[in-house]
């Protein structure tokens, strides 16, 4: 497994801010956060890199009668607000 899998899975599974300390962390320190860090600091994710990523599994399903459709776009909240330097700002609820 490559050090991209390996990310992408501990993107999926985190629910919390991730981290290359917190990902070194789950993997008991098998990969350093130093790693991490340099990996995503020196590759070039774009398009073309996603498509290369995806491709082998999503031609496998091509036949199969279904589609694939991504959406990046971000649904409005009816807690969010504009904040002109910022573009959008979540506001969180306090209670208490």
């Amino acid at each position: 497994m490559d050090l991209l899998d390996i990310y992408t899975d501990y993107l999926t599974c985190q629910n919390k801010h991730a981290t290359a300390t917190g990902m070194s962390e789950m993997l008991d320190g098998d990969i350093a956060h130093d790693k991490v860090t340099r990996f995503l600091r020196l590759s070039k994710f774009n398009s073309k890199s996603l498509w290369n990523y995806v491709k082998k599994p999503v031609r496998e399903h091509e036949g199969a009668g279904g589609v694939l459709i991504l959406d990046d776009s971000i649904e409005e909240k009816p807690y969010t607000c504009h904040s002109a330097p910022n573009g959008k700002e979540f506001l969180i609820n306090q209670t208490g």
